[in-house]
This record gives C-alpha cells, sequence and structure tokens, in this order.
C-alpha cells in the first residue's frame, strides 16, 4: 500500500510550478464534481445494485477518471473478489468491457491479491496511487492497463456494520494521479457510498420485517394457507360484494380425522406433514377465486365467493373426493378422511363470524351423524347454544359437588350372592332433570371436562368404599375409566394418591374399560393397564364385542374379567345369533382364564340360560337396578342375594 504523497519531482521547498497548480486544481475540481453528483445518486437509488451502477458512471461521468468498479469481498474458500459493478467512459477500448466481465479477482494474501481493491479490503485502509505500469504487483494485469491506457490506480474499503465488505476503485490515465485533497475527496464519496448501501440493506431488512409480520399475522406458518384473521377479512369483503350485485356465497368447515392419532405413535412432526399434505391437497382442488384457510388445529375453510346451496354442496362431494386418497407419511398410507360443514350468506349469517361459527355447527353435526357433510339449519343453532348453557352447567355441578353416584349390584351364578357392584354417575340437572349418562359424558369429553368428572367420580367412590369399609361390607366396588382418562398422565398419580388417603386396599376397587376405548389407542391403553394393574386393582373390559379387538390384542391385556355387552346378553332368549355371541364369549373368557361377567339382564330366563353357559357374573334390572348409596346400604339388607338363596321368584 502507497500513503497519500505529493507527485512533483522537484524539491519540496520549491514553489509549484503554474503547469502543476492547474494539474491540483483540475483534480480537486473533478472530485468535488464526482462527490457532488455521488450525493445526489445516494437519493436517487432504489435498490444496491443501482447505487453502485450509478455512483461507478458518476466517477467516470463527472469525474473524468477513465475506469471506475466495486468490488465485494466474498468469504469462500479462495476468498474470491467479484466485480459487482463497474463503469467506462462512453468511448472505449474495445475489449475493455469483456475484461471486467471476466476479472478474476482475489483479496487473499497471494500472489494475484496484491491489486489496489485486494489491499484495501484486506487491511480496511484506503490504497493510493498505485502505478499500474511500473508496480511489480500488478504485473497480472499491466498488459490490460497499457491496451485501455490505464496509468494509475486507487481504491478504498466499503464498510459496513463494521465489516469491509468491498472496495471501490478508480483508475486514471496519469501515473501520478490522486493527490491528497482529491483522496480526501473521493474517500468520503466511497464512505458516502457504503452508507447507502447500508441504509439501502437496513430498508431492505425492514421491508422484509414487514412482510414477515404481515405473513404472522395473516398466514398460517405451518400450510402456508391464510389463517383466520385473513380468511375473516376475505369474507367481509366477499359479502360487501355478494350485497352490492345481490347474489349468494358459501363457507365450507373442514375437520381432518386422524391428526391426534399420528401425533400420539409417530410424533408431532408426522401430524405436521399430514396436515401441509392436506391443505395442499385441498389448495389444488378449488379454484383461484376460492380461498383455502386453515381456522384451527385440525380444521380447514373455504370460502365460495358466488354459488348457491346447490353450488356449495356440489363442492362439499367434490372435495370429498379429492381428499379420498390416502396420504402418505413417514412410509404409512393414510386415510385423512374429512367432515364438511355448509353456511351460506345471507340465509345463515350477515358476517365473517357467524358463518365461520354455523359451518363448524354444521360440520360437527355431520360428523356426530356419521354423514361426509351437512348444511346449517336454525334448529343446529339452538342445539348449539343448549350445548353451551348445558357444558356450564356441567361444570359447575363438577365444582359444587352436585353429581350423585349409584350403585348397580352385581351377583355370582353359582352361588347367587352379591359380589360387588359398579359405580354409575348420575347427573340431576336444576332444570333439564336427570340428564342421559351417556349424553352429559360425551359433553364432557368434547368440552375438555371428561378429567375433572373421572376425578369427581374416583374421590367420590373412594370415600363411599372407606364408609362400607367402615360398616363392614368388603365388596368391591368398580369404576369405569373412559379413552380419555387412559391418556391422562397423571391418572395414576391421582389414584396412588386416593389409596393413600383412605388407606385403601387393592381389592377395594375395581376398574372397567370399554374395548372401544382401549381400541382407540392399542399401544398407549396397554401402557396404562399395566401400570394400573401395578396397584395391585382388578381390570375389566366392558362392553366387549363391540370393539373390534383381535384375539392377539386380548391376549396381551392384564385384565381380570369380561363384560359382555348388555345388546347381547338382553336379546339372547329372543335372538339366535345373539345367544351365539355370548356362549362364544363365555367360553373364549374361561379358555383365557378370565372370569365372565354379563350386563343387561332383566329376566329369569336370561339367567338360566347364562346360568347353562356357565357365565360368572350378572347384573341387570333383574338383579338390582342402579341405587344412591343410601338406597343402596337399605337394599342390602333386605336383599335375598345377600343371603345367598338361589334365584328369588
Amino acid at each position: 500500500m502507497t500513503p497519500p504523497r505529493d507527485k512533483r519531482e522537484d524539491d519540496t521547498d520549491s514553489p509549484p510550478s503554474s503547469d502543476e497548480e492547474g494539474s491540483r486544481s483540475h483534480c480537486l475540481m473533478r472530485a468535488l464534481r464526482t462527490l457532488s453528483a455521488g450525493n445526489r445518486m445516494l437519493l436517487r437509488a432504489a435498490d444496491e445494485q443501482e447505487l453502485l451502477r450509478g455512483m461507478c458512471r458518476v466517477i467516470v461521468d463527472e469525474g473524468g477518471y477513465c475506469s471506475s468498479a466495486v468490488g465485494y469481498a466474498r468469504h469462500d474458500a479462495s476468498k474470491s473478489m467479484p466485480v459487482v459493478a463497474y463503469a467506462l467512459p462512453n468511448e472505449h477500448h474495445e475489449g475493455e468491457e469483456a475484461f471486467f466481465e471476466t476479472l478474476q479477482l482475489t483479496w487473499a494474501d497471494t500472489a494475484l491479491g496484491h491489486s489496489a481493491m485486494a489491499i484495501a479490503i484486506r487491511t480496511g485502509q484506503p490504497c493510493i496511487g498505485r502505478n499500474l505500469l511500473t508496480d511489480p504487483d500488478h504485473a497480472p494485469w499491466r498488459e490490460d492497463a497499457l491496451r485501455f491506457g490505464y496509468a494509475s490506480h486507487t481504491a478504498f474499503p466499503l464498510r459496513v456494520e463494521d465489516e469491509v465488505i468491498g472496495a471501490l476503485g478508480i483508475a486514471a490515465t496519469e501515473p501520478d494521479a490522486f493527490d491528497e485533497a482529491e483522496v480526501r475527496l473521493l474517500g468520503e464519496l466511497a464512505d458516502d457510498l457504503a452508507y447507502g448501501i447500508a441504509n439501502l440493506r437496513t430498508r431492505i431488512k425492514h421491508r422484509e420485517a414487514a412482510a414477515t409480520v404481515q405473513r404472522m399475522a395473516y398466514f398460517d406458518t405451518l400450510t402456508g394457507l391464510a389463517n383466520r384473521s385473513l380468511l375473516r377479512e376475505q369474507i367481509q369483503a366477499a359479502i360487501a360484494g355478494a350485497r352490492q350485485r345481490q347474489h349468494p356465497l358459501g363457507l365450507l368447515a373442514l375437520s381432518v380425522s386422524h391428526v391426534q392419532e399420528i401425533n400420539d405413535t409417530l410424533g408431532y412432526q408426522q401430524g405436521d406433514q399430514l396436515l401441509q399434505a392436506f391443505g395442499e391437497r385441498l389448495r389444488l382442488a378449488v379454484s383461484e377465486s376460492e380461498t383455502v384457510a386453515r381456522v384451527g388445529d385440525t380444521e380447514f375453510a373455504v370460502l365460495l365467493p358466488k354459488g348457491d346451496a346447490n353450488h356449495a354442496m356440489q363442492t362439499a362431494k367434490r372435495l370429498i373426493a379429492a381428499l379420498y386418497e390416502p396420504i402418505e407419511v413417514s412410509g404409512l398410507r393414510i386415510y385423512a378422511r374429512s367432515t364438511i360443514g355448509i353456511s351460506l350468506f345471507p340465509g345463515h349469517g350477515s358476517d365473517a363470524d357467524s358463518l365461520l361459527r354455523r359451518a363448524r355447527v354444521a360440520m360437527a353435526n355431520a360428523k356426530q351423524g356419521g354423514h361426509a357433510f351437512g348444511v346449517f339449519t336454525a334448529s343446529l343453532d339452538q342445539e348449539c347454544s343448549h350445548r353451551l348453557a348445558m357444558m356450564g352447567d356441567l361444570r359447575g355441578a363438577i365444582e359444587h359437588n352436585e353429581l350423585v353416584l349409584h350403585y348397580q349390584p352385581k351377583v355370582h351364578i353359582a352361588s347367587a350372592h352379591l359380589c360387588g357392584a359398579e359405580a354409575l354417575v348420575r347427573w340431576q340437572h336444576p332444570a333439564q332433570g336427570m340428564v342421559s349418562t351417556n349424553e352429559f359424558v360425551k359433553l364432557a369429553e368434547s368440552s375438555g371436562l371428561i378429567t375433572p368428572l373421572t376425578y369427581w367420580v374416583l374421590e367420590t367412590a373412594f370415600r363411599q368404599r372407606y364408609i362400607w369399609h367402615e360398616a363392614g361390607l368388603e365388596r368391591p366396588l368398580a369404576v369405569n375409566l373412559s379413552a380419555h382418562d387412559l391418556k391422562d398422565r397423571k391418572l395414576i398419580g391421582k389414584i396412588k394418591g386416593l389409596f393413600d388417603t383412605w388407606g385403601a386396599q387393592p381389592e377395594w376397587i375395581q376398574f372397567e374399560l370399554t374395548e372401544s376405548a382401549l381400541m382407540d389407542d392399542p399401544v398407549g391403553a396397554l401402557e396404562m393397564l399395566k401400570r394400573l394393574k401395578e396397584l395391585g386393582v382388578a381390570l375389566s373390559i366392558d362392553d366387549f364385542g363391540t370393539g373390534y379387538s383381535s384375539l392377539s390384542y386380548l391376549q396381551k391385556l392384564p385384565v381380570d374379567t369380561i363384560k359382555i355387552d348388555q345388546s347381547f346378553v338382553s336379546s339372547m332368549v329372543d335372538s339366535a345369533d345373539s345367544a351365539v355371541i355370548v356362549r362364544s364369549t363365555v367360553e373364549l373368557g374361561h379358555n383365557l382364564n378370565l372370569e365372565v361377567v354379563a350386563e343387561g339382564v332383566d329376566s329369569q330366563a336370561v339367567w338360566d340360560r347364562l346360568a347353562d353357559l356357565g357365565c360368572d357374573i350378572v347384573q341387570g334390572y333383574y338383579v338390582g337396578m342402579p341405587m344412591s348409596a343410601e338406597q343402596f346400604t337399605e337394599w342390602q339388607g333386605n336383599s335375598p342375594w345377600t343371603s345367598g338363596m338361589t334365584t328369588p321368584h
């Protein structure tokens, strides 16, 4: 690197000649013109490339220099320095443009890395007045310099955010160009250029950040589809257009099945892949004028800006067909079935929220009824309002201990002796009366109240079993667990705590799990059953025969009892098919060393048939109806089943 120097050959004490004064004045004026024009370029440039090219052009046109170029420092293995912009006089030598286009430079400290621009990048300091005709470091380019009339070269580092990103190079025809005053002005120009680059990059970052915020606010990050916020805005805009042109529009709400199963068995990454594939398939199945959005974890929506009920239903059928083919996830072919709900403007709502809500209500109703799609009706809205009110009431009933447990007795057939009871939860609603157990349990499952409900049942059952123990009544009490309960990681801890609280023995409590609950997640259910069995309690499969479990799976379960579903038991006298199922189940249970319980025994005839088949235990109205704790205690004192007589008549 050569420091700024006075180019005069005379003694420094001798006064400058008039020619030297004129040359200095010329150089200073061209540097001032260049700096002034460069500042104007900073204000005009809209992007970085335009700024670089414009600044090089200013240096040549306004400053009268024979060439100008910008090289950027790459941090690759060879530390390459590509020329990203350059400018030449309008009348330049043949081949001069090709020279810059093919120029291979480096800023590495090698034989080819001693150009003025390379030194400026490497040192972070200007490299001034390199004589291209005599400097040995410029030997690789001397022939081209002679051909194009370049005699000297100066380079200035371009520093952005404390990093030298490149260099600005300027060539002159004079071998002793670039005096101190000129270099100072050109250095300011280089600093201005670096500032302009930094400013443009900052503006780009701000635009990108704003675009990211926009995407986050209006687009789903997983699928790239519109999110609920953007969909609402588009629905409102579509409604405004529909009002103006007096035409209807439709909204479809879709739910994706099996996502939770994928999350539980394969992992959330695979579940996300399923949702992404589903969303993409849905997007490809609609027209450009129709908007697809992801509006929930497993829910999507499609806005039909034009079309009546018939068009919406035809679209729903087309989408169901398009989504029918399986989606491959981690080598598995998953049938991601979808249920669709339809709402329409103006018939079902005049704003986005109403249409969204009612499409979801129609979707939930279609799913509950086992239909592929359904259209909203006013009765569904009333039903939805009723469900919301009942959810609130159920939460209050659990929190304020307004539920009750009823107890249905179980009798051993061979001895005709009471051998236990099953705890059944009941809800006496203050306005609705006695609510169906099946109804409010489903309500609890859909509203997230199933865990509080199960815990209430467990606490009440343990308390009642302790009361019986204190009264000298030592018969096991069975408690039902749902599919949701089997996924509750805190369940085992809760049960252990209740055993400790009441000083309970393992034989006090039994647990019953429906076959369908076990088949909902076979792997998870097996693990939970093993953990329950470690507590020493007896386990029973309830409603056996309705869950399609395989014999190999049944053999793995650490259960003690199977309960034949009452739908088979109650009809076994009149139905040969039911009788075959009951007989086969009794034989299967005994072959697996399991106790067999028949529920739904409502007559002497059914009792007798079960006794002939060797069934172990029965429960049903013939034995005793579910009753309150007080009624059950009184019933035990007067029941013939407690004395062990054959059968009452």
